[in-house]
């Protein structure tokens, strides 16, 4: 199982196991259960800002970091190219979608869609942040299904597929982030994992994640890039450079003559007394 314990890689790796095919589940979803789609419709990846919010939070984030660090074995050669592969279909599914996304459109009210995205998008952060709180909200894919229950206007349908080369290429970019992202974690993987606090990093991507809902809803401008600020601020303050060294053995225990063995005659710590006395794996 997943030693970063992170939710949403906790309960996908019990349907498919196998790393390679789990960080692919992970960074797959968001094209397979409609948020990037609902993404793309909302106007997410209109700017550059937008672009590499959904790229790091949306392909990238926590849960991608979490299954390479903690999930993939080997080091970064042996990482890499499975890396690769699955960013490369990444990339070529986003752009599709993308360039399906004015024929979707002119199907829907697009402005009781874009709240339905902005949903989908705080309940995916709340399932990153806390699994119990993941289990009593619906699916992702259940909330974009009611936003186009919710938002469908046959009437206005275009049957002609009509492509905006510009939201591709934005389309394509996005997942190009993704995949560069992962591939910059698995090339780090043996400095990162000795450094990198992986659920202080969940919690604060979460937050990052529960921030791009408020340029859609017209919070805040759509061009402040605040989810990136945040992710920011997430990724220096899990950086943790003294972590390996407090998971280093305890000394052993010596009377004054050399090391020796605890036994059970040894007194083990009760909060009282010293941490000397303490066996290791207590």
């Amino acid at each position: 199982m997943s030693s970063s314990q992170h939710p949403i890689a906790l309960a996908i790796e019990r349907q498919v196991g196998g790393a390679t095919r789990l960080l692919a589940t992970v960074m797959w979803l968001p094209l397979v259960d409609g948020v990037f789609p609902a993404l793309v419709l909302a106007g997410a990846i209109d700017g550059v800002g937008g672009i590499f919010e959904v790229g790091l939070l949306v392909f990238g984030g926590s849960a991608t970091v979490a299954v390479i660090l903690a999930d993939m074995d080997g080091g970064p050669r042996e990482q890499v190219p499975k890396v690769f592969a699955v960013g490369a279909v990444l990339v070529v599914v986003a752009g599709i979608e993308a360039a399906l996304a004015p024929t979707i459109q002119s199907l829907l009210d697009l402005q009781t869609f874009q709240r339905f995205a902005a949903v989908v998008i705080l309940a995916v952060a709340a399932k990153t942040a806390s699994s119990r709180l993941g289990e009593l909200l619906p699916r992702p894919a259940m909330i974009v299904a009611l936003g186009l229950l919710a938002s469908l206007e046959p009437a206005g349908a275009t049957l002609a597929f009509s492509t905006d080369l510009g939201l591709v290429v934005r389309g394509v970019a996005a997942g190009l982030v993704g995949a560069t992202f992962a591939l910059l974690v698995a090339l780090a993987g043996p400095a990162l994992r000795g450094m990198v606090d992986l659920d202080r990093f969940r919690f604060g991507s979460a937050v990052a994640l529960g921030m791009l809902p408020l340029s859609i809803f017209g919070l805040v401008p759509g061009d402040a890039p605040i989810a990136l600020v945040v992710l920011a601020l997430t990724a220096l303050l899990a950086f943790d450079p003294d972590s390996a060294d407090e998971r280093a053995p305890e000394p052993a225990i010596t009377d004054g003559s050399g090391p020796r063995e605890v036994d059970e005659s040894d007194e083990v710590g009760d909060g009282d007394s010293d941490d000397r006395y303490r066996a290791p794996w207590l």
